[in-house]
Formats: C-alpha cells, sequence, structure tokens
C-alpha cells in the first residue's frame, strides 16, 4: 500500500546536529503538536502552527553548540519536558520554556550522545559512559571504540534497566550497572538508535552508517535479530530514525532520515517484514526525524529537520487542487493569506538583499574598514565504501559551494559519482618533485549545490594526505581545508572474525616497545582502529581487505606484535612502515617472518575472477567501434554471430562501466607485479628485471601459465 505526502517548509534555525528535534506530546487526540529544536548557535526553539503559520512558543538566548536532545518526564506522565546537552552540560526545560535544571556532568569531554527516562540520565561521551539517578553518579564504563548513540530499555518483562550503546566498531554493547553484559555484531558502524516501542517492549532499531537498519530483540542475558534492511541501491548512511503509523493499519511504521537527504517510510506486510512504501529526497542530509500531527489537525505527517537547521514536514493533507477545462478553481482564504504573506516576505528580503549589497559596496571602497573572514561550518564524511573498495568523501556547507580543490600526495584515482553534477577540471602535476602532487582537481559547483558527494580509490602501500579546499559563495573569499589521512593499508576494514583455514603469512615483532606505541603504529597502518590505547594487556583486531577479500589478523601487547595474512603483500606493506616508524623512534626491533608458499596461488586464484572480467570488459570495449561501423556499413547488423549482436546492445552499458572503473586492470596488473617481487624479496630475490615477462603473460592471460610462472 503506496502512501502519498507533500512536503511542507516551515521554519529554519541555525546547523543541526543529529537527534536535536523532537515533537512534544499532543494535548488532545487530533490536536496539533509543538515542535522543539535546537541548533548549533545553542538556541533552543519551540514552536507551533496557527493557520500555516509558526507562532513561537519560546526560545531560549544562543549559548554553546547542542548536540542532542530528548523528551523525559516522570515515569507514567506525558514526556513533555525537553532535555539539551551542550559540552559537558544538561539542561531541562518545561514546555513554556521556563529552565529547571543545570547539570554540569563533569566530563572532560563534551556529550555525543544523551537518552533520559524518568529521574535516569544516560550520557555518553566519545568512549565514556555515566549513568546518574536524580543527578547523582550510579555507574560508569569505558567502551573500546566510540560511542556513537545511547538508548535504554525499560520494560515489565525486564527486571532492571537496560543501556544499550552504539560503537562504531560494529557492535552495540548492552550493560548491567558498570559491567558489559553481552554485546551484538552487527553488519556495519552503528550511528543511531531508536526503541521500536517507546511506551515498553524490548525491541530496538539500529541504523548504520553504511546505510543498513536492523531490528533487535533485547533480553538480559542474549539477543535475537528479527530483521535486517540491506542497502543495495547504495543510498547515504543512517543518522535518524523513528517510529509512527503514518500509513494508518495500527502497526508502527519506521521513518528514516538518511546522510544524502532520502526520507524513507517502511511498512510491514502480512509477513511482518519491512517493506519501502514512501521515499522523498531532500536537497541535505536529515539530522532528525519525527511521525505526528504538526501543520494542521487530523493529517498525519512526518516532520524531518535538515543540517542547514529547515524543519519540513512531509504531511498526507493535500495540497492541490485539480481542475478540468472550463472549471474554476476557488482559493480559501487560507492560501490567499498564505500567497500574500509570502509575497510580502519576498519583498522584505529583496529590499535586505538590495540594503546590504550598497553596504558592502561602500565599506569595501573605505579606507578604514576591516575585512572580517566569514565563518561557516562544514559537516564533512570520509569513509571506506565495502561494495566497491573506495572511499566516499561528502561535503556539506551551510550556504552554496562555488568550487572545491582536491590536492593529494598519493596516487589516488577519482571515480564517476552519478549524484555528482559539478564540472572537474585537472591540472598538471609534477610527482617527482620532493612534496609533490600526484592530484590536482578543481570541481566548480552549479548554483545552490551545498552538498558534493566525491568517490576516489587508493593504492594500498602508498600513503599520505588527500586535502580538500572548500570555498563557498561568500564576501569575501573564504576558504576552509579538510585533511584526510590515506592510511598504508587503506582498503582494509574491521571485521569480527576471518577464516582460520586460510593459508596464513605471518609476521612477528619483538623489541623495546609499549604497548601504547605499538598500538599508535596500528592506527597508523590501518582504518577503523580506536586511537586511543584499548584497556588491557593485548589486544587483537580483524581485517578484510574489500577490494580482494584477503584478510588480516592483528595481535600485539607490550613488547611483541603478529600479523597473519594470506596475502603476503599486505604483510610486507606491514613490515615496511612498522620498521620504519620503529626507526623514527629509535627502537630496535626483531623482525621473522614464516612466508607460505599456498597462500600466494591461494591469492592469485582471489584476483583471477576480477581480472578475467576486466580482460573481458576491456575486449568487448574495443570491439564496439568496428562492431559499430559495420553495422553502418552493412545497414544492419543481423549477420553478426550473437555474441557480437549482444555486445552492440549492451554498448552503452558497458562504456558506462568501463568509465566508472578507471585503471582497474592496470591496478590488478600491479597488485599482481607487487606480490610477484614481495613473494621472492622475502626469500631475499630480486626480481624487477622478470616483470616484463610476467606482464606479457598477463597480457596473454591464463591462470595456470601464471601459476607456473610465480613457482
Amino acid at each position: 500500500m503506496e502512501i502519498h505526502l507533500n512536503r511542507v517548509d516551515y521554519i529554519q534555525v541555525g546547523v543541526t546536529s543529529q537527534k536535536t528535534m523532537r515533537l512534544l506530546p499532543a494535548l488532545g487526540k487530533k490536536a496539533t503538536q509543538k515542535v522543539a529544536i535546537a541548533d548549533h548557535d545553542g538556541i533552543l526553539t519551540c514552536f507551533g502552527m496557527k493557520k500555516g503559520e509558526a507562532v513561537p512558543v519560546f526560545k531560549t538566548l544562543p549559548g554553546q553548540k547542542i548536540a542532542r536532545m530528548d523528551l523525559g518526564g516522570a515515569v507514567g506522565t506525558p514526556q513533555e519536558k525537553i532535555f539539551v546537552c551542550s559540552g559537558s552540560q544538561v539542561r531541562g526545560f518545561t514546555k513554556k520554556g521556563k529552565q529547571f535544571l543545570t547539570f554540569e556532568a563533569n566530563l572532560t569531554e563534551s556529550i555525543n550522545a544523551m537518552h533520559v527516562s524518568g529521574a535516569d540520565l544516560f550520557v555518553c561521551a566519545s568512549y565514556i559512559y555515566n549513568h546518574y539517578c536524580d543527578c547523582k553518579d550510579q555507574d560508569y564504563y569505558l567502551s573500546g571504540d566510540k560511542i556513537n548513540d545511547i538508548t535504554c530499555l525499560s520494560s515489565e518483562n525486564l527486571t532492571r534497566l537496560i543501556p544499550v550503546l552504539a560503537c562504531q566498531d560494529r557492535v552495540l554493547r548492552v550493560l548491567q550497572g558498570s559491567e558489559l553484559a553481552y554485546d551484538i555484531e552487527v553488519p556495519g558502524p552503528p550511528s543511531v538508535l531508536e526503541l521500536y516501542n517507546r511506551d515498553k517492549g524490548e525491541e530496538i532499531l539500529y541504523g548504520t552508517t553504511d546505510g543498513k537498519i536492523g531490528l533487535v530483540q533485547i533480553g538480559e542475558d542474549s539477543a535475537v535479530t528479527k530483521w535486517e534492511i540491506d542497502n543495495d541501491k547504495k543510498k547515504g548512511g543512517i543518522l535518524c530514525i523513528d517510529t509512527y503509523d503514518i500509513v494508518g493499519d495500527g502497526v508502527n511504521d519506521v521513518l528514516v532520515g538518511r546522510d544524502d537527504g532520502t526520507v524513507e517510510v517502511y511498512g510491514f506486510d502480512s509477513t511482518n517484514e519491512p517493506a519501502l512504501r514512501f521515499e522523498h529526497v531532500l536537497s541535505e542530509s536529515v539530522t532528525s526525524i519525527q511521525g505526528g500531527c504538526v501543520g494542521k489537525e487530523s493529517y498525519d505527517e512526518v516532520l524531518t529537520a535538515t543540517y542547514t537547521g529547515w524543519v519540513t514536514g512531509l504531511t498526507t493533507e493535500p495540497q492541490k487542487a485539480e481542475a478540468g477545462p472550463g472549471d474554476e478553481v476557488k482559493m480559501s482564504k487560507e492560501t490567499q493569506s498564505k500567497v500574500e504573506a509570502l509575497r510580502a516576505e519576498l519583498e522584505q528580503l529583496q529590499v535586505k538583499v538590495l540594503q546590504g549589497r550598497e553596504q558592502y559596496q561602500q565599506t569595501s571602497q573605505s579606507s578604514t574598514a576591516v575585512s572580517a573572514v566569514p565563518v561557516f561550518s562544514v559537516n564533512d564524511k570520509f569513509t571506506l565504501c565495502q561494495d566497491d573498495a573506495s572511499y566516499s568523501l561528502t561535503l556539506e556547507v551551510q550556504t552554496a559551494i562555488d568550487n572545491l580543490l582536491l590536492q593529494s600526495d598519493v596516487p589516488i584515482d577519482l571515480l564517476d559519482v552519478d549524484k555528482n553534477s559539478a564540472v572537474v577540471s585537472f591540472s598538471e602535476c609534477d610527482s617527482e618533485q620532493p612534496n609533490g602532487n600526484f592530484l590536482l582537481a578543481t570541481y566548480r559547483c552549479q548554483a545552490n549545490t551545498t552538498r558534493l558527494e566525491l568517490k576516489v580509490r587508493s593504492i594500498e602501500g602508498q600513503y599520505g594526505t588527500l586535502q580538500a579546499y572548500i570555498t563557498p559563495r561568500l564576501q569575501p573569499k573564504t576558504c576552509q581545508v579538510r585533511q584526510y589521512q590515506i592510511k598504508p593499508l587503506s582498503l582494509h576494514q574491521r571485521t569480527h572474525s576471518i577464516d582460520q583455514d586460510r593459508p596464513m603469512n605471518r609476521l612477528n615483532l619483538v623489541g623495546q616497545f609499549s604497548f601504547a606505541e605499538i598500538h599508535s603504529w596500528v592506527v597508523f597502518c590501518l582504518p577503523e582502529v580506536p586511537e586511543k590505547t584499548p584497556a588491557g594487556d593485548s589486544i587483537t583486531f580483524y581485517f578484510h581487505n574489500t577490494f580482494l577479500g584477503t584478510q588480516l589478523e592483528a595481535t600485539y601487547c607490550k613488547g611483541e606484535g603478529h600479523f597473519r595474512s594470506d596475502n603476503i603483500s599486505t604483510i610486507s606493506i606491514l613490515n615496511d612502515v612498522l620498521s620504519k616508524e620503529a626507526t623514527k623512534r629509535k627502537i630496535n626491533l626483531n623482525i621473522s617472518y614464516d612466508i607460505s608458499d599456498d597462500s600466494v596461488s591461494h591469492t592469485l586464484k582471489m584476483i583471477h575472477p576480477k581480472l578475467e572480467y576486466q580482460l573481458l570488459l576491456a575486449r568487448k570495449v574495443q570491439l564496439i567501434d568496428a562492431l559499430k561501423e559495420l553495422q553502418v556499413h552493412e545497414g544492419n547488423a543481423d549477420f553478426l554471430i550473437p555474441e557480437y549482436r549482444n555486445i552492440l546492445d549492451e554498448s552503452a552499458n558497458l562504456l558506462e562501466e568501463y568509465k566508472k572503473q578507471p585503471a582497474h586492470l592496470e591496478r590488478l596488473y600491479g597488485m599482481i607485479t607487487d606480490l610477484f617481487i614481495d613473494k621472492f624479496k622475502f626469500k631475499g630475490q630480486n626480481v624487477k628485471t622478470r616483470v616484463s615477462s610476467l606482464l606479457e603473460i598477463l597480457d596473454n592471460y591464463d591462470l595456470n601459465s601464471l601459476l607456473e610462472f610465480f613457482q
């Protein structure tokens, strides 16, 4: 059953963080609800709608940036008290705007997640979880990785409150007091948690940074995953989730907001499986989402808040009137007044713009005026995409972007992104120079572009910095620089476990180094490793290579490090980088290896399907022009064999795919060449003179002859 919702924009506040907008409970059954929203200027705004106009209830004074908001109240009463956190402080306001609580949590870091339940307050800051009851310290927990969100379960079937933390290392941690009760592995780094039923029940919805959604039933000792929705269409990561019966079938639907601006409504079919009922795309990331009744009595809607502070409703109220030929459409008085108000507002804005321009012209010619750099906030995200082993760089600015300059001191490929309409131009680089550039690319954006998405692919073993220079359409011209580290093993991603039956190569390090030192080296080499040194004496991390599917196990403690991988090149890169880092700190390392010859043929067999596919694609693309010429010459393509006819029919798709994967074949050739050099490097032989023979074999590719050459 599809639903139709119409967009209505209400108000705009400052830049907002994730989960900083809530709907206050309705007074009557079908009455409209008040909206509370907090922004980076530290202002908490509460408003309601009357006759299509946003009427403020209260507005606080500016202050420190507000990172989260939650509603609370005594258990069993309407949850209409508003709690906000900024820095390490939590403040409480009544629905009329009177401040009744200021609580200093005395944390060294800012609070980034919060949950309120009756007299209990749960806050998280990076790695730390604290539980307070009536503002008195109760429990404390130090997490192994960054905490992104927190929620808390209370139900008749549970004997206690159960806090659940969403942690960056792809785990939901369920706590009991100050101890970890158990953890739940999820398919991506969880970014948001929401109770499926706020009043009771033990089910939690989670959303991940790579766009997956799931429902987990939490018990006191174990959990059961009910369902998961994969991100097949490569939409953005999940920033906010809510539940509300918008379809009107008596079952709560799941409302989802993503960082690419997509708003989704999932309903449930007869088998209780989630199905997409509605989708709408806004131009910027959706930071908060709520279901309720705001604009008009009896009309339900999905209310969203975006990064730049727009509060937008997707309402069930019809916004259009249709008329046939000769019919008259009469405007209601309410619509007429709306149109008149909009016209008046537009005129006022035009006058303001003219006055602003005149004032700027006068001050720019003045000899005494001082130019101030305009401040603007940038929301950026640099993440590894598992599906195509590339890094996605998303940049969002509160005003329109004029241009973006990308600069890299390591070789990287820029990949095509469908959503990106900016014009890209490349500058020549002299990579031979010390500190030379490998990439200089400029993106010129179209008018009113506030969000830009790019994709880059790095080469493992080559590490350095990617820099983005963001210039918005502001006067005077100003620019912000953001830096992103390309790590030596940049295409590796954390995983929960690895296949122990594969042939493995080992690298062992022994030396006078501390646990913190070797941990900092691993952080330097590999992505998704927490910067804070883990608690305990030793730690094990598992990784898999998103491009090839090979794996890595890293176990280390004070004075010792053990690394196992089925890919010799991974071990070779680790060996080079770790010995270089130890030399910088004047630490003497004792390095030993255990190389498995079987692992080389195993890695070649893993590369084989990818290489075969790319060679076939390249051959087909080479044939397209010749086949098209034959078709034009002969008038039709009936005389061609079915295989060639198929290439002609699919030519557009083949060219598109080939364009999307530049240098893919060269990348695979490079990996096989590195594998060949690394295999013999560990045996103490230099085989660089035989590389040309290897490339000849690759040009006439056959797996068996390649395996023979490696012997």
